[in-house]
């Protein structure tokens, strides 16, 4: 499974994987609730937009299909890039599609027109383009070129902000006012967006190979990321030290990355990716009768397991409660 994000809501979830489908799941129940093929190679990333109407999702095909959720078909394909295509994400109204490539351009497709031609292409990355993340009016891009570059739409505006090492993921504060960026000398850096200046670091994991996404908890008190070694890893955002970790291997001797994470926009509540797994990680708030989970009859659909676990608010000890397994 190469990507997990929870929708808008944060009531279902969807995931990316190498058998070229798109799912649509309830992670709070383990349920599968539909399946979207389109895509010739592995799918990249995916996401909903801010009705849930629509998907959007992208791969190593080199397409970005924009999805209607309840036909579960494509609506437009777009193939303007001409290498694989790393990332995607709406804007805040679900009206564009932006998406990043490995031939080193963010492109911008309008959802509501008939054009399969970008309106706007962004060139300024001399190298891949790994990670996109948009506010109201903004869009942050990161770059293996070692760069974190802030577009300002209503201005017309960029800045770059240089790091040690390849960027491999950004995300907004829920303020908009900082980037977090993760690089692969394995720390990540908060940087504020106006100035530039690196306001903490973050380190204590292992990310010098891969493409390790980052998040932030839903009220900005806590530093998320996956690691190399299998570990999920929290810290302060203020202090910067590392306060908790989850192990998320399925097996003792197991080394396969978390390279994939999202957090719960209001509750205490992270998917994670492990190989063919996903995990739910839960706070006590959430342990109720609708989150037993088991559903009978469905496990011949799960072609991506999933894991759910119950778990203490962050950042305190984390245990895994429940499994689901393809039979």
């Amino acid at each position: 499974i190469r990507s997990v994000r929870f929708n808008v809501a944060g009531e279902y979830c969807l995931t990316g994987g190498s058998d070229k489908s798109v799912r649509l799941w309830n992670p709070h129940s383990g349920f599968p609730i539909k399946t979207y093929m389109g895509h010739g190679q592995e799918v990249l990333d995916a996401v909903s937009s801010v009705g849930n109407t629509h998907l959007g999702s992208c791969g190593a095909d080199k397409l970005v299909i924009y999805w209607d959720v309840a036909t579960g078909a494509p609506v437009r394909k777009y193939r303007s890039h001409t290498g694989r295509v790393n990332c995607v994400e709406f804007n805040e109204e679900g009206t564009l599609l932006i998406s990043g490539s490995y031939d080193a351009t963010v492109r911008i497709f309008d959802c509501k027109s008939r054009r399969y031609e970008p309106v706007q292409t962004l060139t300024e990355a001399q190298d891949s383009v790994s990670s996109i993340a948009v506010s109201d009016h903004e869009i942050v891009v990161g770059s293996i070129d070692c760069r974190v570059r802030v577009y300002d739409i209503r201005m017309g505006q960029m800045h770059a902000d240089c790091m040690p090492e390849s960027v491999t993921s950004v995300s907004f504060t829920r303020d908009g006012q900082c980037v977090l960026a993760s690089s692969l000398d394995s720390t990540l850096r908060l940087v504020d967006k106006n100035t530039g200046q690196v306001l903490c670091s973050y380190s204590g994991h292992e990310n010098s190979k891969y493409s390790i996404e980052n998040c932030l908890s839903s009220k900005d008190t806590h530093v998320i990321s996956g690691s190399e070694d299998g570990r999920v890893c929290f810290w302060d955002l203020v202090e910067g030290k590392l306060v908790h970790t989850i192990n998320c291997q399925k097996a003792k001797d197991d080394k396969v990355a978390v390279e994939s994470l999202s957090y719960h926009p209001k509750q205490c509540c992270l998917l994670t990716t492990c190989g063919d797994v996903v995990k739910v990680w839960k706070g006590d708030d959430w342990k109720t009768a609708q989150d037993t989970g088991h559903i009978p009859g469905t496990e011949e659909k799960r072609d991506h397991p999933v894991l759910v676990g119950y778990v203490p608010d962050c950042p305190r000890e984390m245990t895994l409660t429940k499994q689901f397994r393809k039979i």
